[in-house]
């Protein structure tokens, strides 16, 4: 994501330009956060968490939706969108834009590198703070992990760190998903990457004013 230079709106302000704009935007403490397009790695990693999710969800009270789904923080006034989201139940809707889903159960964001530190830090504080969500998946396709956080009671979360050979327990949702499955048929991907990361050419250091 890169934040729209000096783009301040109200909440009202926000919602009536992203009901007009073409291209997605998130709120953040006030501010309009510009999308920016995935890596294929990341897309390839945000579809098989959906897939994986969906074929074990289906015929349940729980559905997962991918990225197009707009969330409210209503705690935060954060509104955005993440790379996969569960709601069980019916949809509880915003009362100003019925496209906004304010119950969210369950939200996976896939790191890249532009967006690591915002999912990580200030996103996933955003999501602790949301009364629904019941459990976070922070996924980082680079390294082939996922930090859990799963709440336990409206202030404290277990956080768990599992590899590609762990297994995720998602209570809330009756399920047990093998972590490999959310990276399955990205190894092309994954090394496309890897290699573009280090072949990139390096920052020089700037040298302190005189």
């Amino acid at each position: 994501m890169t934040a729209a230079p000096n783009l301040r709106m109200t909440e009202a302000e926000y919602l009536a330009f992203e009901r007009d704009s073409e291209q997605r935007h998130e709120f953040v403490n006030g501010e309009v956060v510009a999308m920016a397009g995935g890596s294929p790695l990341h897309a390839a990693v945000t579809t098989a968490a959906l897939v994986a999710l969906g074929s074990r969800l289906r015929g349940k009270p729980c559905r997962p939706y991918g990225s197009d789904l707009r969330v409210h923080v209503p705690n935060t006034g954060l509104y955005c969108y993440p790379d996969v989201t569960v709601v069980c139940g019916p949809l509880e809707r915003h009362t100003d834009d019925r496209n906004v889903v304010t119950n969210p159960t369950v939200v996976v964001e896939v790191y890249s590198p532009s967006t690591r530190a915002h999912d990580q830090g200030p996103k996933a504080a955003h999501y602790r703070m949301c009364s629904t969500i019941q459990s976070i998946l922070l996924v980082d396709p680079i390294e082939r992990t996922v930090e859990q956080y799963t709440r336990i009671d409206t202030t404290r979360w277990e956080i768990e760190r599992h590899t590609e050979v762990g297994e995720l327990h998602l209570a809330v949702l009756g399920l047990m998903v093998p972590v490999a499955e959310l990276f399955a048929d990205s190894d092309a991907e994954r090394a496309a990457e890897l290699e573009a990361m280090a072949t990139a050419p390096q920052r020089k250091p700037v040298a302190p004013d005189a």
